[in-house]
């Protein structure tokens, strides 16, 4: 049997810094309060005028590899997770390939939402085992969206950040990566995300002076307030029955990282200590698809996860996509 593993994680936050204090004055009004208590976001990141997503997804994608003692060289795959591409087309992972010069490795783009990097994970997982050509992919998640904010939109403005996050799987014959499952409430495509610019909506002139400008980022309509904490709770037992794990079994908890009270609420419902999850959208507010690989990062380094650790990844965004993956830790 062949299986993936993760071999090593990097990532990538952005320089410059957009406080709570910042965006109130952007917006005329306050919000840290509003912010902190509901939603738990302090400060978020952004990118550099002269930065675009393939810059989160290299300078992400060199860590990794550095950490994991593999050469651009030596990846046969790269996927790119990412709802803010550089381009329509062609795909990012292109962009990286080139500028990592990762010369022998085949490229795609995964777009599905702020769920694409765990589903990202899941697909390539799933080559390593089924075919050996695959020894080494790089997945990355990556988050541009503050080029696609309304600054005057408070929805939005509050919490939409950028970064990336990467890890480099390698295939194994003990078990790292060890199953995942993907849902989505289709139904709730037209609630959230952006829709001009694509085939529905094209930005031309005429559609650019309807919209009132440039492509932005909206909640276009109610969802469930509570589908987060309604949804994530089954799909992971479901994930867990498969792998013959119970709650119990799981060492750490990674889930999107948009809102902290609902993290807290989650692990209620589980029955499980706040202990045994990791946030961090307080300093880098919420970066979409980037968001569970940079968490997981983060709590790498803090010393959160150690080599035999069970951890469950949850993750759902626009479409509205969920994916949870369970990963035995190898490191």
């Amino acid at each position: 049997m062949r299986y993936a593993r993760v071999l090593a994680t990097g990532r990538y936050v952005p320089e410059k810094v957009l406080t709570n204090a910042d965006v109130e004055a952007l917006l005329g009004e306050p919000v840290d309060a509003w912010l902190q208590e509901h939603v738990g976001i302090q400060r978020r990141h952004l990118m550099a005028e002269h930065e675009v997503t393939s810059d989160l997804c290299v300078n992400a994608a060199r860590q990794a590899l550095g950490r994991a003692g593999v050469k651009p060289e030596a990846l046969d795959l790269i996927i790119v997770a990412t709802d803010t591409p550089d381009y329509l087309s062609p795909a990012t992972a292109s962009v990286v390939q080139a500028r990592l010069g990762a010369r022998h490795a085949g490229t795609y783009d995964l777009n599905s939402a702020c769920a694409g990097w765990v589903t990202a994970l899941d697909v390539a997982s799933k080559t390593i085992a089924a075919d050996d050509s695959y020894q080494r992919i790089l997945v990355v998640g990556a988050y541009g969206m503050s080029r696609y904010v309304d600054w005057k939109d408070k929805r939005t403005c509050t919490l939409f950040a950028d970064g990336a996050g990467a890890v480099v799987l390698g295939a194994g014959d003990t078990p790292g990566v060890l199953g995942a499952r993907l849902l989505a409430a289709g139904e709730y495509h037209d609630a959230l995300g952006i829709y001009t610019g694509g085939t529905w909506r094209p930005a031309t002139p005429e559609t650019l002076a309807l919209t009132g400008g440039r492509p932005v980022v909206r909640f276009a309509r109610k969802f469930p307030a509570t589908f987060n904490t309604d949804r994530w709770p089954p799909l992971l037992a479901q994930v867990l029955a498969r792998a013959r794990l119970g709650l119990g079994d799981v060492d750490q908890f990674i889930f999107t990282q948009l809102n902290l009270r609902t993290i807290e609420a989650t692990m209620g419902v589980l029955g499980q200590p706040l202990s045994k999850t990791h946030w961090t959208m307080d300093k880098w507010g919420y970066t979409g698809a980037a968001c569970i690989p940079m968490t997981l990062d983060d709590a790498v380094e803090q010393g959160k996860i150690q080599k035999g650790d069970l951890i469950a990844l949850c993750a759902s965004g626009g479409g509205l996509a969920m994916a949870a993956a369970l990963i035995r830790w190898t490191v």
